[in-house]
């Protein structure tokens, strides 16, 4: 149940405002994204997107490798027709198993660098395909005698930009040709929709904003193929009579890819769109004999799915967010009507302060210890990237909705990641419509179970909405996101007792577990898991036939299990006696030299990627499976001589998480800012791992759920308060859930 502190109360804007993000000079690697959970745009200092080729994929002579600025929402995706039809079929291979053959969906080919090898046509579509899509690129131009040119980075001077976290704004201000420019950007908070306000003489000199469109992209990381202009089509409607905005026109653009639809609709007064070119529309203040109408440029772009072929209906399971302080036509106090741009600001002031009002709260800036301040602002951004990036009706990918990872496919083992925090929290809304989305792929789960000869639904990995598995050597194989869903529900349940919680998850949760109990195999020892597998620890994958018993999967399966039993017997329903009987009877995890290894089986331990070990005390409560003194070795070992390179962003979450379990807040706090190249958290937030990964929202997710274990503590755990933190650290929080 919610825990509040009885420490004075936070003084939440002062806490959130003095971690705003501002910038006074073009950085690659740390562009500001707004947006609320289903649609974001991420911009550079201009307030639009006018310098894409400052934010190269990979690194260039003058620029490292930067973050691409895009427009994503959760229902843009799209496929590239395929050649011929293809499926899985081709991909599946038979693996001995403890009951027999298996099918496995494989992968001829290999992974290396996060880069397909040798891989087949068909298994590069379907590992392409779908797609999430760029729905469009938004930037200033210069209009010269009819020409449109670029604007040149050394044109901008004195730039000055500041996200508002409380208020969800971007204000930024530059000198461009001498003449001062304000822009001000927002996103609504309930609708995929972008307001502009633009302010300078600049734009009676020829200023413009341009609009351009792309065709969908097959490539791992860049959503927008340029150099496919006859592949899709763009055209053009308006202007007509805004019902909504009195006094405004509508333009609507209608873009088809393939069988990708969708549709940008610009509102605005005073304002002009053109179409000069195939792909490409021009903004720019209608020509008035006022002066001052010249000097402004407000407007607003919305994106909705038509919701034909690969685009998801828009509305989906969408969370729904209400702002009571703004209509849809909002007034300003004067009683004036507010431009379409003006209600999209007003909307998104109104809303982020409800949102930092709400759920918790940590305030550690009078702690002596300078990392606190650190921590403090790493805690504060992540909290507005998760929300904008992983609250929306999909589990996100890992980049969220700033730019494609994986071609914005999403990855199931990353969920408890990207989510479990919301509902620590105290904001369960935000991790409820991700949650719902797995009721859609319960039949598609329930087949690949079937398939493979078990009960229940095994969840997939790398997926797109329609929760078609990817070929992969990796991704079939893992199964640490199998026990997920039970852990998600049963955090929204911790915050929300209710027994419509429990009956509104209760099949994923059933069905979960039903293949959990299956899965593991009957043997002398007790009830084993694997052959084949992948870990956590995915630094197996090359023996992936013969791993058996991770110890974190083995501890999940037992948690998660005896969680799937007390859901039943909350809602009265007869017991499952298999599930209590394979939870009981699991078996050890191997224990070589005082600490636990990694697998039960040769090479045990490889000393890269996740210390995945630590989840099973740490991301997961006591079990009877785990030895607190062991473990407190093994996180010892870890922290004496892993592989920090090859960790990922977070692995310093959970070894945070297991030393605060076993009362070493020192250790901790040291885990949560070692300074290590993946745990790097850069100006604008983002947990920056590689060139192909410039942020990563595991690690951000990772860390608030860290620090909410820290804070309001654990079932069981030591009776004082922030039982987490060192106790020389002044720690200030309200409204947190207490961990499990």
């Amino acid at each position: 149940m919610p825990t509040r502190s009885e420490s004075p109360a936070i003084d939440r804007k002062a806490l959130v405002q003095r971690h705003n993000v501002r910038q006074e000079r073009l950085d690659p690697r740390s562009p500001v994204s707004v947006g609320n959970g289903e649609f974001a745009f991420t911009l550079d200092l201009t307030g639009l997107q006018t310098f894409p080729a400052a934010y190269p994929v990979g690194a260039r002579d003058d620029l490292p490798a930067g973050t691409l600025l895009g427009t994503q929402s959760q229902w843009g995706w799209h496929s590239v027709p395929a050649a011929q039809p293809y499926d899985l079929a081709g991909s599946t291979v038979l693996y001995d198993s403890p009951r027999g053959p298996v099918p496995y969906v494989d992968m001829v080919g290999g992974i290396v660098n996060d880069r397909e090898t040798d891989t087949s046509p068909a298994e590069t579509w379907l590992r392409a395909n779908q797609h999430r899509l760029d729905l469009g690129r938004i930037g200033f131009h210069w209009l010269e005698n009819a020409t449109v040119r670029s604007i040149l980075e050394a044109e901008i001077t004195d730039a000055e930009q500041t996200l508002d976290l409380w208020s969800g704004v971007v204000t930024s201000r530059f000198t461009l040709a001498g003449h001062p420019v304000k822009v001000t950007t927002a996103c609504h908070p309930d609708r995929d929709e972008l307001g502009v306000s633009v302010e300078s003489r600049a734009l009676g000199a020829g200023l413009v904003v341009g609009v351009r469109f792309p065709y969908g992209s097959e490539a791992w990381h860049d959503a927008a193929d340029w150099n496919s202009p006859n592949a899709h089509t763009t055209s053009l409607d308006g202007p007509v009579k805004s019902d909504e905005h009195p006094g405004c026109a509508i333009w609507t653009a209608h873009r088809e890819l393939d069988e990708a639809r969708y549709q940008v609709v610009i509102t605005g007064q005073n304002l002009t769109v053109e179409q000069p070119e195939q792909h490409q529309l021009h903004v720019a203040p209608a020509k008035s004999e006022s002066p001052d109408t010249n000097d402004v440029l407000d407007f607003s772009v919305a994106f909705l799915s038509a919701g034909d072929g690969d685009c998801i209906p828009r509305g989906n399971n969408r969370r729904t967010v209400t702002t009571p302080a703004v209509s849809h036509a909002a007034t300003d106090r004067t009683g004036v009507e507010l431009s379409p741009a003006c209600n999209v600001i007003a909307a998104s002031e109104a809303y982020w302060p409800g949102f930092w009002y709400s759920g918790g709260a940590i305030e550690l800036d009078a702690t002596e210890d300078p990392r606190a301040k650190e921590l403090e602002r790493r805690i504060v951004l992540s909290q507005y990237l998760t929300a904008i990036n992983c609250s929306g009706s999909l589990p996100p990918q890992e980049t969220g909705l700033v730019c494609n990872s994986w071609r914005g496919r999403f990855h199931l083992e990353m969920h408890w990641w990207h989510a479990a925090h919301f509902a620590l929290w105290n904001r369960v809304e935000l991790l409820l419509p991700s949650l719902r989305w797995y009721s859609s792929v319960l039949e598609v789960s329930r087949q690949t179970a079937k398939a493979q000869g078990f009960d229940g639904v095994r969840w997939p990995k790398q997926i797109g909405p329609d929760g078609r598995e990817s070929p992969s050597p990796i991704g079939t194989f893992l199964i640490w996101q199998q026990p997920h869903p039970i852990h998600l529900a049963e955090l929204v349940y911790r915050a929300n007792p209710r027994r419509e919680v429990l009956e509104e998850f209760s099949e994923i949760v059933f069905e979960s577990a039903a293949f959990m109990a299956d899965f593991a195999h009957p043997t002398s020892r007790g009830f084993e898991l694997g052959p084949p597998l992948i870990p956590a620890q995915e630094s197996y994958g090359s023996i992936r036939a013969k791993v058996t018993n991770p110890t974190f999967e083995l501890a999940y399966w037992q948690w998660g299990l005896r969680t799937a039993v007390a859901w039943r017997d909350r809602l009265g329903l007869e017991p499952v006696q298999e599930w209590a009987d394979v939870a009981d009877g699991m078996v050890s995890p191997r224990v070589i030299d005082g600490v636990y290894a990694a697998i039960d089986v040769e090479p045990f331990t490889i000393r890269t990627d996740h210390p995945s070990m630590l989840c099973a005390l740490g991301v997961l409560p006591q079990t009877d499976l785990i030895d607190s003194t062991i473990m407190r070795a093994t996180l010892s070992s870890v922290l004496a001589d892993w592989d920090w390179g090859s960790t990922w962003g977070w692995d310093y979450p959970v070894m945070a998480m297991t030393a605060a379990r076993l009362e070493d807040p020192e250790a901790a706090v040291d885990a949560l800012l070692l300074s290590a190249g993946k745990n790097t958290f850069l100006p604008n937030g983002h947990n920056r791992q590689t060139d192909s990964l410039p942020l990563y929202l595991p690690g951000n997710g990772g860390l608030l759920a860290a620090v909410a274990l820290m804070a309001a503590g654990w079932d069981n755990g030591p009776d004082r308060h922030a039982p987490g933190f060192p106790a020389d650290w002044t720690v200030t929080w309200e409204g947190l859930v207490r961990s499990p």
